[in-house]
């Protein structure tokens, strides 16, 4: 049975390009080895190094930005406590989806990522639809992840300017989305540059990003007197926990902080792993790094804000950012705004790795068919050596779902919601398909570097993620506020239902006609040689 479909015409000229480029390297040679064996020519120049590597997983993850963009969910719904304890409960769950994650990027590190390995990962019957379901998903959830983080930026630069005017200045929506476009269309230019030179840019993200953190939870805390600091009922128990949804209960109201750590992607260091020197090593191990940093890190970040944010009835403040205006309240509008900056800085890194791990998908999907273009967005540029029409195509679409702001604030903030959901149903896809299909004669799973194993062990933490990815899903497709009216609604779930089911009908009107999964674009001979390996694979599989 064939494991790929036939490849592009130019495979061959292609594979010559390729290989007059090569590194001799025998780590890189390793690499590409293990690509070619997927199907795949090897087209990318590997520059990222294990701290560029960490550094991007971390940066993508945005522990800093992520916290200060959406603070206001958690706080202003179920309180300071649900500020603190969605984080960590949420944390150790999302720990259980990131190994998963990074269990299935070490066997499959492609720049397809999550949405690659699903084909791999079950029977060639299914791998069509299941390869066009979780495809559109991660395209879905990356785009509106780039939209809301980069409008998340917009505003945190426009509170910073209302700050500094002592909350006498008036910001429209036009405003924003104006300074939205020109981010993300920076970014995008930013993300034209080579390999080498995005691998460099990326090198000082991790540091901007712990050193931030670390820098304002220290400040808090010293500029803090300890008289004005809250006690531990408050920032843990039951007198932290204050119900401001207008009609939710308080075990709800408590359950939508878990928006605040679920907004961010996991295998968005997969989809660089074409990019990244030993990827099957160094891919899940930054995966695994920076979910575990991040999650303990920011319980801490969390803890501090609420211990030192003062009356609860004067946030979010003018400025409509509750992070900043504790930051205000503790350290003054000078110290405030200074390092306002740099968390301010984070987020536009995590724009840019964003934009990086969301076009090598676009590169990836269209690679296979899986968008109408005829694999125009699926080519390489031989001046960088990256996909230049997956950026500039990318960086336009991400654009559309931020003009809702214009229409809609509410709707504009379904975006955020949406993020979630559609990104980790895609995570969870290809972890079931995995269990499903593990005796199934026509799937191999070759176990990479980082795993887990099929014994206890493998199957809790998988399963854990399954369900509470599930469960997270459910809640943020629920309104916020009660009662439930055009401006407070939930739109995530309409959003969500409407894509897919245009997708679902493209598909069976026309796109089952030219996308049949991931496709090869080895050379004829090669191709040949890896489906009759395969198929002996398989053969030995059924005895």
């Amino acid at each position: 049975m064939e494991k790929f479909q036939s490849g592009a015409p130019n495979a061959d000229l292609d594979a010559e390009i390729v290989s007059m480029s090569r590194s001799v390297d025998p780590t890189t040679n390793e690499d590409d080895k293990v690509l070619e064996e997927m199907g795949y020519v090897p087209s990318f120049k590997r520059e990222f190094s294990n701290l560029a590597t960490i550094s991007f997983a971390f940066s993508i993850m945005g522990l800093c930005s992520s916290v200060a963009t959406t603070f206001n969910t958690p706080l202003l719904m179920g309180g300071p406590a649900s500020v603190t304890w969605c984080w960590i409960i949420g944390a150790c769950m999302c720990f259980t989806l990131g190994t998963s994650i990074a269990e299935i990027v070490s066997a499959f590190p492609t720049c397809g990522g999550t949405y690659t390995a699903t084909a791999q990962l079950c029977p060639p019957r299914q791998r069509a639809l299941l390869g066009w379901i979780v495809g559109w998903l991660k395209l879905l959830g990356q785009l509106c992840g780039l939209c809301s983080t980069e409008i998340g930026l917009a505003n945190m630069i426009w509170a910073a300017v209302v700050i500094s005017k002592d909350g006498q200045y008036v910001v429209t929506h036009g405003m924003t989305v104006g300074l939205f476009v020109a981010l993300l269309v920076f970014n995008g230019l930013l993300n034209c540059l080579a390999t080498r030179g995005l691998a460099l840019f990326t090198n000082v993200f991790v540091f901007v990003n712990l050193g931030t953190t670390i820098i304002i939870i220290i400040v808090l805390l010293a500029m803090t007197p300890r008289s004005e600091m809250h006690p531990a009922s408050y920032v843990f128990g039951s007198a932290g926990l204050v119900n401001q949804t207008g009609g939710w209960n308080d075990g709800l109201a408590f359950l939508f902080g878990l928006l605040s750590v679920q907004w961010t992607g996991y295998d968005g260091t997969a989809h660089i792993s074409e990019e990244v020197r030993r990827a099957a090593y160094a891919a899940p191990s930054a995966i695994f790094i920076a979910t575990i940093g991040t999650g303990l890190l920011g319980w801490v970040f969390n803890i501090v804000a609420v211990l030192c944010s003062g009356p609860l009835e004067q946030l979010p403040g003018p400025s409509g950012s509750a992070f900043l205006q504790i930051m205000v309240l503790r350290i003054g509008k000078p110290g405030a705004l200074f390092l306002w900056t740099f968390v301010c800085l984070t987020a536009f890194f995590c724009c840019q790795s964003t934009v990086q791990a969301c076009s090598r998908m676009m590169y990836a999907f269209s690679r296979d068919h899986g968008l109408p273009d005829r694999g125009y967005f699926g080519k390489i540029s031989s001046r960088t050596s990256t996909p230049l029409r997956a950026v500039c195509f990318t960086t336009g679409l991400a654009i559309l779902p931020g003009l809702l702001e214009l229409a809609s604030p509410v709707a504009a903030n379904a975006v955020f919601a949406l993020c979630a959901i559609a990104l980790d149903s895609s995570y969870i896809i290809p972890i079931i398909s995995r269990r499903i299909y593990r005796n199934d004669s026509e799937v191999v799973f070759k176990p990479g570097p980082f795993y887990m194993g099929d014994g206890v062990l493998g199957w809790a933490v998988n399963l854990t993620c399954i369900f509470w990815t599930t469960f997270v899903c459910i809640i943020f497709c629920i309104p916020t506020e009660r009662p439930v009216t055009r401006l407070n609604m939930n739109y995530a779930s309409l959003m969500l239902g409407g894509v897919t089911i245009l997708s679902g009908l493209w598909y069976l009107c026309g796109g089952r006609r030219h996308y049949k999964g991931p496709v090869s674009n080895l050379p004829c001979t090669e191709r040949t040689e890896l489906e009759e390996e395969k198929s002996a694979t398989y053969s030995e599989k059924r005895v």
